[in-house]
Protein backbone atom coordinates (compact mmCIF):
# COMPACT_ATOMS: atom_id res chain seq x y z
CA UNK A 1 0.00 0.00 0.00
CA UNK A 2 2.69 2.53 0.93
CA UNK A 3 4.73 1.76 -2.17
CA UNK A 4 1.62 2.13 -4.35
CA UNK A 5 0.88 5.53 -2.86
CA UNK A 6 4.50 6.56 -3.39
CA UNK A 7 4.55 5.38 -7.01
CA UNK A 8 1.26 7.11 -7.83
CA UNK A 9 2.47 10.43 -6.44
CA UNK A 10 5.83 10.12 -8.20
CA UNK A 11 4.04 9.52 -11.51
CA UNK A 12 1.92 12.65 -11.03
CA UNK A 13 5.16 14.63 -10.70
CA UNK A 14 6.58 13.06 -13.86
CA UNK A 15 8.98 10.71 -12.11
CA UNK A 16 9.85 7.03 -12.33
CA UNK A 17 8.05 4.65 -9.96
CA UNK A 18 9.75 1.85 -8.07
CA UNK A 19 11.97 4.00 -5.85
CA UNK A 20 10.20 3.60 -2.50
CA UNK A 21 12.90 1.20 -1.34
CA UNK A 22 12.49 0.24 2.31
CA UNK A 23 9.58 2.63 2.96
CA UNK A 24 7.08 -0.04 4.04
CA UNK A 25 9.61 -2.04 6.03
CA UNK A 26 10.62 0.99 8.06
CA UNK A 27 7.06 1.78 9.10
CA UNK A 28 6.37 -1.89 9.85
CA UNK A 29 9.23 -2.04 12.37
CA UNK A 30 7.80 -3.70 15.48
CA UNK A 31 9.69 -1.27 17.73
CA UNK A 32 7.37 1.52 16.66
CA UNK A 33 4.41 2.10 18.93
CA UNK A 34 2.53 4.96 17.29
CA UNK A 35 4.70 6.15 14.39
CA UNK A 36 4.07 3.11 12.20
CA UNK A 37 2.05 2.16 9.14
CA UNK A 38 -1.35 3.13 10.56
CA UNK A 39 -0.08 6.59 11.46
CA UNK A 40 1.45 7.34 8.08
CA UNK A 41 -1.66 6.11 6.26
CA UNK A 42 -3.79 8.35 8.50
CA UNK A 43 -1.62 11.37 7.64
CA UNK A 44 -1.93 10.59 3.93
CA UNK A 45 -5.71 10.30 4.34
CA UNK A 46 -6.06 13.48 6.36
CA UNK A 47 -3.85 15.60 4.15
CA UNK A 48 -6.01 14.45 1.26
CA UNK A 49 -9.12 15.60 3.11
CA UNK A 50 -7.61 19.00 3.79
CA UNK A 51 -5.93 19.61 0.42
CA UNK A 52 -8.75 18.87 -2.01
CA UNK A 53 -8.58 22.43 -3.35
CA UNK A 54 -4.90 22.21 -4.28
CA UNK A 55 -3.49 21.19 -7.67
CA UNK A 56 -2.70 17.54 -8.45
CA UNK A 57 1.01 18.34 -8.24
CA UNK A 58 0.60 19.93 -4.80
CA UNK A 59 -1.44 16.97 -3.57
CA UNK A 60 1.19 14.55 -4.86
CA UNK A 61 3.92 16.54 -3.11
CA UNK A 62 1.95 16.40 0.13
CA UNK A 63 1.45 12.64 -0.18
CA UNK A 64 5.18 12.09 -0.68
CA UNK A 65 5.97 14.28 2.31
CA UNK A 66 3.39 12.47 4.43
CA UNK A 67 4.88 9.12 3.46
CA UNK A 68 8.43 10.27 4.21
CA UNK A 69 7.93 12.41 7.30
CA UNK A 70 8.52 9.65 9.90
CA UNK A 71 10.40 7.15 7.74
CA UNK A 72 13.31 7.52 10.18
CA UNK A 73 12.04 7.38 13.76
CA UNK A 74 14.51 6.79 16.56
CA UNK A 75 12.91 9.07 19.15
CA UNK A 76 15.37 11.91 18.49
CA UNK A 77 13.33 15.02 17.60
CA UNK A 78 14.98 17.10 14.92
CA UNK A 79 17.51 14.43 14.01
CA UNK A 80 14.71 12.10 12.91
CA UNK A 81 13.17 14.71 10.62
CA UNK A 82 16.52 15.62 9.11
CA UNK A 83 17.26 11.95 8.44
CA UNK A 84 13.77 11.44 6.99
CA UNK A 85 14.25 14.44 4.69
CA UNK A 86 17.60 13.03 3.55
CA UNK A 87 15.92 9.68 2.84
CA UNK A 88 13.29 11.49 0.74
CA UNK A 89 15.96 13.41 -1.19
CA UNK A 90 17.76 10.17 -2.05
CA UNK A 91 14.61 8.34 -3.17
CA UNK A 92 13.11 11.22 -5.13
CA UNK A 93 16.39 11.99 -6.85
CA UNK A 94 16.45 8.36 -7.97
CA UNK A 95 12.92 8.84 -9.29
CA UNK A 96 13.88 11.92 -11.27
CA UNK A 97 11.74 14.21 -9.10
CA UNK A 98 13.01 17.48 -7.62
CA UNK A 99 13.08 16.65 -3.90
CA UNK A 100 13.28 20.18 -2.51
CA UNK A 101 9.63 20.81 -1.69
CA UNK A 102 9.13 17.38 -0.13
CA UNK A 103 12.26 17.69 2.00
CA UNK A 104 11.17 21.13 3.23
CA UNK A 105 7.77 19.78 4.21
CA UNK A 106 9.29 16.86 6.11
CA UNK A 107 11.59 19.21 8.02
CA UNK A 108 8.61 21.35 9.04
CA UNK A 109 7.14 18.44 11.01
CA UNK A 110 9.97 18.80 13.54
CA UNK A 111 8.26 21.71 15.30
CA UNK A 112 4.89 21.73 13.52
CA UNK A 113 5.06 25.34 12.42
CA UNK A 114 4.19 26.54 8.95
CA UNK A 115 4.93 29.63 6.90
CA UNK A 116 2.79 28.72 3.89
CA UNK A 117 -0.42 26.83 3.19
CA UNK A 118 1.17 23.69 1.76
CA UNK A 119 3.24 23.23 4.90
CA UNK A 120 0.23 24.05 7.07
CA UNK A 121 -1.78 21.30 5.40
CA UNK A 122 0.83 18.66 6.19
CA UNK A 123 1.43 19.87 9.74
CA UNK A 124 -2.30 19.94 10.46
CA UNK A 125 -2.73 16.42 9.07
CA UNK A 126 0.14 15.19 11.24
CA UNK A 127 -1.59 16.67 14.31
CA UNK A 128 -5.05 15.39 13.40
CA UNK A 129 -4.77 12.60 15.98
CA UNK A 130 -5.00 15.23 18.72
CA UNK A 131 -8.60 15.82 17.65
CA UNK A 132 -9.63 12.16 17.76
CA UNK A 133 -12.38 10.89 20.03
CA UNK A 134 -11.36 10.05 23.58
CA UNK A 135 -10.89 6.30 23.02
CA UNK A 136 -8.69 6.73 19.95
CA UNK A 137 -6.72 9.48 21.68
CA UNK A 138 -6.03 7.21 24.64
CA UNK A 139 -4.68 4.50 22.30
CA UNK A 140 -2.46 7.12 20.70
CA UNK A 141 -1.20 8.32 24.10
CA UNK A 142 -0.41 4.76 25.21
CA UNK A 143 1.33 3.95 21.92
CA UNK A 144 3.58 7.00 22.17
CA UNK A 145 4.46 6.07 25.75
CA UNK A 146 5.50 2.58 24.53
CA UNK A 147 7.91 4.21 22.10
CA UNK A 148 9.55 5.92 25.07
CA UNK A 149 9.39 2.93 27.42
CA UNK A 150 13.08 3.40 28.15
CA UNK A 151 12.38 6.83 29.69
CA UNK A 152 11.63 6.84 33.45
CA UNK A 153 8.11 7.90 34.39
CA UNK A 154 9.08 11.19 36.00
CA UNK A 155 11.18 12.23 33.01
CA UNK A 156 8.41 11.13 30.65
CA UNK A 157 5.75 13.17 32.46
CA UNK A 158 7.94 16.25 32.47
CA UNK A 159 8.88 15.97 28.79
CA UNK A 160 5.41 15.04 27.63
CA UNK A 161 3.84 17.90 29.59
CA UNK A 162 6.27 20.36 28.01
CA UNK A 163 5.27 19.24 24.52
CA UNK A 164 1.55 19.30 25.30
CA UNK A 165 1.69 22.74 26.91
CA UNK A 166 3.32 24.11 23.78
CA UNK A 167 0.57 22.65 21.63
CA UNK A 168 -2.24 23.65 23.99
CA UNK A 169 -0.91 27.20 24.09
CA UNK A 170 -1.25 27.65 20.35
CA UNK A 171 -4.32 29.69 19.47
CA UNK A 172 -5.39 28.37 17.12
CA UNK A 173 -3.77 24.96 17.30
CA UNK A 174 -4.44 24.18 13.64
CA UNK A 175 -3.19 26.52 10.95
CA UNK A 176 -5.87 25.89 8.31
CA UNK A 177 -9.57 26.68 8.68
CA UNK A 178 -10.60 23.25 7.44
CA UNK A 179 -8.51 21.53 10.13
CA UNK A 180 -9.84 23.87 12.81
CA UNK A 181 -13.40 23.04 11.83
CA UNK A 182 -12.70 19.30 11.99
CA UNK A 183 -10.46 18.93 15.04
CA UNK A 184 -9.76 22.10 17.06
CA UNK A 185 -12.35 21.81 19.83
CA UNK A 186 -11.79 18.11 20.45
CA UNK A 187 -8.01 18.52 20.34
CA UNK A 188 -8.04 21.28 22.94
CA UNK A 189 -10.16 19.08 25.22
CA UNK A 190 -7.86 16.08 24.75
CA UNK A 191 -4.75 18.12 25.46
CA UNK A 192 -6.28 19.64 28.59
CA UNK A 193 -7.34 16.22 29.88
CA UNK A 194 -3.93 14.64 29.33
CA UNK A 195 -2.14 17.59 30.89
CA UNK A 196 -4.39 17.33 33.94
CA UNK A 197 -3.56 13.62 34.24
CA UNK A 198 0.18 14.33 33.99
CA UNK A 199 0.00 17.10 36.55
CA UNK A 200 -1.89 14.79 38.89
CA UNK A 201 0.53 11.89 38.57
CA UNK A 202 2.48 10.89 41.65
Amino acid sequence: MLEELWDEAVRVLGGRPGTAGDLAARYADARRGYHGTDHVLAVVRDVGLLAGHRSPADRATLVLAALAHDVVYDGRPGDDERASAAWAVERLTAAGVDPGAVADLVLATADHTAGDELTALLVDADLAILGADAEVYERYRAAVRREYAHVPDEDWRRGRARVLRDLAGRDPLYATPQARARWEARAKANLAAELASLDGSP
